[in-house]
């Protein structure tokens, strides 16, 4: 099973963007969590960020012949991406939506999701464990279960 893990604008500061919103876990230390999960569950996992929505939309595009499935932390382009929409929505590859913090307590701008509907599950304000989770809930959607 090979999930792809996708993380948009300034998630590569994690660590030390506004640590009191997003916490002190490096995107490092996420991928290494999530890399630990990964094998735990047998999955295969690609991690890439990009500050480009473009790029995010290339490799959504790619998804149906490089993964089964997506994580997906868009970043503020999940408040107004429709080119990253229109993606999910041509290549139907199961995703989970995370967002670190919890999108509805935060300003109007950040409550507007715009494919949250499309995923098979959103998971919003559980820090670096929404990965842990989102992994899990896509690898048991995968499976069948």
């Amino acid at each position: 099973m090979r999930v792809t893990v996708l993380n948009g604008p300034n998630l590569n500061l994690l660590g030390t963007r506004e640590p009191e919103i997003y916490g002190t876990t490096t995107l490092a230390d996420l991928e290494a969590m999530v890399r630990q999960e990964a094998a735990t569950l047998g999955a295969s996992i690609r991690f890439v960020q990009t500050n480009h929505e473009g790029t995010l939309v290339d490799e959504i595009q790619q998804l149906p012949s490089t993964a089964d499935g997506l994580i997906l932390n868009a970043g503020a382009y999940a408040h107004s991406s429709l080119a990253i929409r229109d993606a999910l929505l041509a290549v139907k590859t199961p995703f989970v939506e995370v967002h670190l913090t919890d999108v509805t307590k935060r300003e109007e701008a950040r409550r507007r999701l715009v494919f949250a509907d499309l995923a098979i599950e959103l998971i919003t304000g559980r820090g670096a464990e929404g990965y842990r989770l989102a992994l899990q809930a896509l690898v048991r959607r995968l499976r069948g279960r």
